[in-house]
């Protein structure tokens, strides 16, 4: 078992998760509430895209533009000092894009679930927009948010093309535990790579799980009354 591998996929996870928590929100609110116009599709089809786009082409795309020479990249390094590419900082950027639509999705379609006049109720006994989505919205969308959670945490877990086109395969800095077990196999190191492929799949199963419970009416109906 590669445990540098392991415990960089848990870290990119937990921050790819925590800063798209940050950028999900406003963009599925607007998504979901915004006044209707055509930059709602425009934005919903790019958040979306990662959906379809191969990871080498995305993550080709993703290099030019983290690369020294790329726009983003390049402002990077005259503030830090450093390349984006084959860096952490550039991993973290790269699968935060990949996994957004997971997580925006999944809150879109939780938003959309939300009955109109409980929040209009909120609205007209006085509470502003912010109050209405802290004490109506957010509580009501508790699965949606779960399953954004763990699915936006195992895919970034679980990513390849993106990581290696992005990071490279430098140990301890970027190579995660999907690399790590492709150069297992390509060692013919079999029994770590058995170790590192059943990690994976007990995560996968774990994620899907949780995802279907969540979708289950018996503890659907738990969750409202608790609520």
């Amino acid at each position: 078992m590669d445990w540098a591998a392991l415990f960089l996929s848990f870290k990119l996870s937990f921050w790819t998760t925590v800063l798209l928590y940050l950028i999900s929100f406003p963009i599925a609110y607007w998504l979901s509430f915004g006044k209707k116009s055509h930059w709602q599709m425009i934005v919903d089809t790019l958040v979306s895209l990662p959906l379809v786009l191969p990871p080498t082409v995305l993550g080709f795309y993703l290099l030019i533009l983290l690369g020294n020479s790329g726009p983003l990249g390049n402002i990077y390094t005259k503030v830090f000092g450093k390349s984006l590419v084959f860096s952490f900082e550039g991993l973290l950027v790269a699968s935060i894009i990949y996994s957004l639509p997971f997580m925006v999705q999944n809150l879109v379609g939780s938003f959309s679930l939300v009955d109109s006049k409980l929040i209009e109720a909120s609205l007209c006994c006085g509470e502003n927009k912010l109050a209405t989505f802290l004490k109506v919205i957010l509580p009501l969308s508790v699965q949606g948010i779960l399953r954004g959670t763990v699915l936006s945490f195992a895919h970034t877990l679980g990513e390849f093309g993106i990581v290696l086109m992005v990071g490279g395969d430098l140990p301890g800095k970027t190579r995660t535990l999907s690399i790590a077990l492709y150069d297992q196999v390509e060692g013919l190191d079999y029994e770590s790579a058995n170790k590192t492929a059943l990690v994976l799949l007990f995560f996968s199963f774990l994620v899907l799980f949780i995802v279907y419970s969540t979708a289950d009416s018996r503890w659907t109906n738990k969750t409202k009354s608790f609520i």
